[in-house]
């Protein structure tokens, strides 16, 4: 694996969402445009399982640590774990402040859709790491 070529996609990625979200917030597009919000839901679980992709990587973590020499069941289903239990707890953090900060009523059809997009970004993330990232002939998952 391209450990390289992750970490760049990786920052590029984390700074396009900063900068999408400041000029959301700045221009009132989170109010105005009814799916923005589901936008940046996606590419927010689409970095999350990059991250992770790429923290499974890291050779001095024995405990997460995955062979990566090989995309199997089990990189794919830790993704989607971590980019699942980030989505919730990201929508508990939501609640929250829309609850006791901003005073809006709870939207049960939104925070479903938040982790929805959260989870199809997170599945994204592992299909263009199993196409792009991961040579050929490594890839076991086709």
């Amino acid at each position: 694996m391209d450990r390289k070529k992750l970490i760049k996609h990786l920052v590029f990625l984390m700074f396009f969402i900063f900068i999408a979200d400041i000029i959301a917030q700045k221009l009132h597009w989170y109010f105005s445009i009814w799916w923005f919000d589901m936008v940046m839901h996606f590419l927010g679980g689409f970095w999350v399982g990059l991250f992770f992709i790429w923290f499974f990587s890291i050779k001095d973590l024995p405990i997460f640590q995955l062979s990566l020499e090989k995309a199997d069941f089990k990189l794919i289903m830790k993704t989607i774990l971590f980019v699942l239990s980030f989505g919730i707890l990201w929508e508990f953090f939501e609640i929250f402040t829309h609850n006791y900060i901003a005073h809006d009523p709870f939207n049960i059809l939104d925070t479903t859709s938040d982790i929805f997009f959260d989870l199809a970004g997170g599945v994204s993330a592992i299909l263009y790491y199993l196409k792009n990232i991961i040579p050929v002939g490594e890839n076991k998952v086709q």
